[in-house]
């Protein structure tokens, strides 16, 4: 090859290397637009169901949509009997089905808790973990439970107790979503990760090598004092968002339930697949102030999301933030999805490769104009602006 020939070939791949194309985002461009918003459930209109608590979503490996969320059938409080919600998008969240229970865990004095959604890509499912009895009241012991889906969310298992493989204990997972590893190590391994109760809180994650047949116990991250009670300021780690990095490791974005060293995120890191969570890799993000609550995260294709009520004490202000270092930093700029009540979030975005798939990121909320649990809403957003 000539000399000639080989400057142009190399030109050619250093143009494409080079080339802001390569991310399906660029993030020097990301200027979110809200685009779209729809009420998904409204707590308290139809007789049955008291209050719609704790969103989720997820996408399937058919480009549909399921929102998923605790129906508290009396009360909404915590505890207590509850149904658990979906419905489905087969059109990127426009229009939606009809809401649906696809659990009931009857009358229950302590029933089910969501929970964690994950999407096993190689196999085509969709998998629900919940817990049921967490809390202990009028029931014993605690169990954790899987329901699953093989048809894109249309019809699910009987709900299949966990706890057999995983012993008996207090798991709540998520709330938020799962993943399926896609990089070494542990490539195509199920993670969630989720807390346990005030006493004996912390981040502790569940593991599938047998695409959700068999589930093992991985990290655990214990809060101080363990199994005690807790004062303020303790360290106790509660609720959390795993994401895998695409260096194969997975960061977990934690509620710190007792404000520890700050009104903000804890951040922990598993380079392991989940099996370890290394005090080494902890740190204390002080740009995500927080009201101690239940945050979202999402990483695609390079950019890391975070939604949360970005207010110190009150439950207030729900505000998305993107960071194109890991999160080792955060853009200066800002999105306000709502500036009233807002609680729990989780975020999800389609896995296609159309160009219409790598412009939005889905947000659910809880949302209100006096309380956040008046409502449950689905917003669309842009990542360019509308451009």
């Amino acid at each position: 090859m000539e000399t000639g020939s080989r400057l142009a070939v190399l030109s050619l791949l250093l143009s494409a290397v080079l080339s802001p194309c390569v991310y399906a985002i660029d993030p020097k461009q990301i200027d979110p637009l809200l685009y779209e918003e729809q009420l998904l459930w409204v707590s308290g209109v139809e007789g049955y169901v008291n209050t719609y608590r704790i969103p989720l979503i997820t996408y399937t490996h058919k480009g549909s949509l399921l929102a998923f969320a605790e129906g508290r059938k009396l009360l909404a409080r915590d505890s207590g009997s509850k149904f658990i919600a979906m419905r489905r998008s087969t059109d990127k969240g426009s229009t939606w089905s009809a809401p649906s229970f696809i659990v009931d865990d009857g009358d229950m004095p302590d029933g089910l808790n969501l929970g964690s959604v994950v999407v096993d890509e190689e196999e085509g499912l969709v998998i629900l973990i919940y817990s049921v009895c967490f809390h202990l009241e009028g029931c014993s012991p605690s169990s954790t439970m899987m329901v699953e889906s093989k048809d894109d969310g249309l019809s699910w298992s009987p709900p299949r107790n966990l706890s057999i493989q995983l012993g008996v204990q207090n798991f709540a997972p998520g709330p938020g979503f799962g993943i399926q590893k896609r990089y070494e190590p542990a490539k195509g391994r199920l993670v969630v990760c989720g807390h346990g109760t005030l006493e004996g809180d912390g981040v502790f994650c569940i593991l599938s090598d047998t695409h959700g047949r068999n589930w093992t116990n991985g990290a655990a991250l214990k809060s101080i004092p363990f199994n005690q009670q807790k004062r303020p300021q303790d360290f106790n780690p509660d609720e959390c968002q795993p994401v895998e990095m695409p260096d194969g490791s997975i960061i977990i974005n934690v509620r710190n339930q007792n404000s520890y060293h700050c009104r903000c995120r804890i951040v922990v890191r598993s380079r392991d697949g989940g099996e370890s969570l290394p005090i080494d890799d902890l740190y204390f993000d002080y740009t995500l102030v927080d009201p101690v609550v239940a945050a979202g995260a999402l990483q695609k294709d390079g950019v890391l999301f975070f939604t949360n009520p970005a207010h110190e004490i009150h439950r207030v202000n729900l505000t998305l933030r993107w960071s194109m270092t890991d999160g080792k930093s955060w853009e200066d700029k800002a999105m306000q999805i709502w500036a009233g009540p807002s609680g729990y979030s989780c975020m999800t975005s389609l896995n296609g490769s159309s160009p219409e798939d790598r412009k939005y990121i889905f947000v659910i909320f809880e949302k209100g104009k006096k309380d956040y649990v008046e409502t449950i809403s689905f917003v669309k957003i842009h990542l360019y602006g509308g451009k």
